[in-house]
This record gives structure tokens, C-alpha cells and sequence, in this order.
């Protein structure tokens, strides 16, 4: 069992930026995946950022260039730092982890104004 917990979102005025955290009750340093996924409201939930056990990263089309997934393996943490925010960024956004069952944060929104 894995616990995950973020924290980071807020209100921003467009073109700002915010850091989230996603912190794991456990070690999961042998995790298969560890990703970032939003649901904006009335939509279905979409995949956002990625990063392997090996560090490789994978991103939407829709975020590439403006938003950064890491991960801190001491801390057992990860983070996805989101810069250049838009309006359509607005969303609850959720951390997955695949060690390999697959857990979920309970989400923070992230809201941009215009």
C-alpha cells in the first residue's frame, strides 16, 4: 500500500508558475512509473507528465516546453514543475504511482486566471 499526497496547487494569473509535490508514504525508488495526470471540470481525466524508473520522461503535447516532471529518490517525492501557466491549465491535478499496483494522490487544483 502506498499513500500519496500533494500539495503546490493555488491560484495563479496566466503566464505564472507553480511547483507540485507528490509524497509517497514508502519507498518507491523501484517504482515502474511515477506520473502526473488533471481533470478539469465536465472532462475525463488526461495524462500530463511522466517519469521512468530509469528517469526517462514523457510529456502531453499540451504541456511540452512549459512543464517539468522530476523525482527526488531520497525523498521519495516528485514533483512537476509547471511554468508559462494558461487558463486550460486550470485543473485538479493527481499524482500516479506504479510500483506496480497503481495508487493515486487525493488531487490539488490548480486554478489560472486570465
Amino acid at each position: 500500500q502506498v499513500q500519496l499526497v500533494e500539495s503546490g496547487g493555488g491560484v495563479v494569473q496566466a503566464g505564472g508558475s507553480l511547483r507540485l509535490s507528490c509524497v509517497a508514504s514508502r519507498s518507491i525508488r523501484s517504482a515502474i512509473l511515477m506520473g502526473w495526470y488533471r481533470q478539469a471540470p465536465g472532462k475525463q481525466r488526461e495524462f500530463v507528465a511522466s517519469i521512468t524508473r530509469g528517469d526517462s520522461t514523457d510529456y502531453a503535447d499540451s504541456v511540452k516546453g512549459r512543464f517539468t516532471i522530476s523525482r527526488d529518490k531520497a525523498k521519495d517525492t516528485v514533483y512537476l514543475q509547471m511554468n508559462s501557466l494558461k487558463p486550460e491549465d486550470t485543473a485538479v491535478y493527481y499524482c500516479n504511482v506504479l510500483v506496480p499496483s497503481s495508487y493515486w494522490g487525493q488531487g490539488t487544483q490548480v486554478t489560472v486566471s486570465s
